[in-house]
């Protein structure tokens, strides 16, 4: 009796323990989360402070989403042997950096290249933090813990995003930017606290994580969320724009719709979370099919507030595809996942950038603002043809194994 009181105790007080270091890695997501979509519902505010056009400072922007490309296989492959909790702290010390300089950026050019500097630490954090996660739980409970991560992204949507937005409106942008610094600080000193100190695995090496670049199915996992995502992107980047212009709602409307979004970003990826640990390619495909269906009625609600809130709802839950494919990348490269756990971040940016340069093309052709909805419809079925490619190269790969096994 006493024995098994002890272990349940034991147990009880291992989940708290890894309750409060997803806590603080959630944090850090939190504040990459605020930083990456507060810059795009700040856009009318930068541009007006910097006297510069709503289209042009959508480079900073993807100034950002390119940092996060650039940055994270290079950090992931160069700091493969540095021990996850190091280069957690290291990271969000970069952020708190970063952020800083943006905020104090005294022209657009300064401010696309500070937030060039932000978005190199985001995918590298991204990735640490969601294998450090991963591997605190049962691999059948792998998904959700990587949920439990991002999930401090979509709070980002709903608390961080629309409070950097009201400080736009009230002191300036500059400190819906700068309070991030202030979040990356405190991360870097939760970690160092709570993260457990695990060593690096004996055979770790450089090497061991670019022999993932050979397999077929991670480029095409990673296509879904490079094309897919682009479509909720390009969307959210111009959605304050465009309750400002089509749907002329009183500024204090803005950041409410800005936390409907975030509501359905944080339900969708429990969601995904949950599905991910059954089919991932299932709930790939159901994902983008919402995203697609929603995404091509945005436009003909943009004039009528109430209505359009449950189609930026849904929107929203269309981010809950980062989990699924995190969680597909997992198992079809389990001997490269810090390699993929970067990867698929950059995919995540590089539709960050894809997205907004694609809604900039259809405002500067003057198809009105709200049009950016159709280009993202377009986005998101590019995404459901690289899912049936992906699907296609999956069946092959079994029918080649089960081939192997008889002989």
């Amino acid at each position: 009796m006493d024995i098994a009181q002890n272990q349940a105790a034991q147990n009880k007080a291992k989940g708290a323990s890894t309750l409060w270091v997803l806590l603080a890695l959630a944090l850090g997501t939190f504040a990459l989360g605020t930083t990456e979509f507060a810059s795009m519902t700040l856009v009318p505010y930068i541009a007006s402070d910097l006297g510069v056009d709503v289209a042009h400072v959508s480079y900073a922007i993807s100034a950002y989403a390119l940092g996060v490309v650039v940055g994270s296989p290079i950090i992931m492959v160069l700091a493969v042997r540095v021990r996850r909790r190091t280069l957690l702290i290291a990271l969000a010390a970069l952020m708190a950096v970063a952020n800083g300089l943006s905020a104090l950026a005294p022209s657009l050019n300064w401010l696309i290249f500070f937030r060039f500097l932000s978005g190199l630490p985001h995918g590298a954090y991204f990735g640490v933090a969601m294998l450090l996660a991963a591997s605190l739980v049962p691999p059948e409970m792998k998904a959700r813990a990587v949920s439990r991560v991002i999930i401090g992204l979509t709070l980002a949507t709903i608390i961080g995003v629309p409070f950097a937005t009201w400080m736009g409106q009230t002191v300036g942008w500059r400190s819906g930017i700068g309070i991030v610094a202030i979040l990356a600080t405190i991360t870097a000193v939760m970690v160092y606290f709570l993260a457990p100190d695990q060593a690096v695995a004996a055979d770790a090496s450089p090497r061991k994580e670019l022999q993932t670049l050979k397999n077929r199915e991670v480029w095409l996992t990673l296509g879904i969320a490079a094309i897919g995502f682009g479509g909720i992107f390009c969307v959210y980047t111009y959605l304050a724009e465009t309750l400002i212009q089509v749907t002329q709602v009183e500024p204090f409307k803005i950041p409410i719709m800005m936390a409907v979004f975030g509501i359905g970003a944080t339900l969708g990826t429990l969601v995904c979370g949950w599905a991910a640990d059954k089919s991932a390619l299932a709930a790939a495909f159901w994902s983008l099919v919402l995203s697609t269906v929603v995404l091509a009625i945005y436009p003909s609600l943009t004039g009528h507030y109430w209505a359009l809130m449950p189609v930026v709802f849904f929107v929203g839950c269309g981010l809950g595809l980062a989990t699924i494919v995190q969680a597909r990348l997992m198992d079809v490269a389990p001997d490269g996942q810090a390699m993929t756990g970067a990867l698929v971040q950059c995919a995540f940016n590089l539709a960050n950038a894809i997205g907004p340069w694609v809604g900039s093309l259809v405002i500067l052709s003057g198809q009105g603002i709200a049009a950016t909805g159709y280009a993202a419809s377009l986005l998101s079925l590019g995404g459901l043809v690289m899912w049936w490619l992906t699907h296609r190269e999956s069946r092959r790969a079994v029918s080649l194994n089960t081939a192997n096994c008889a002989d």
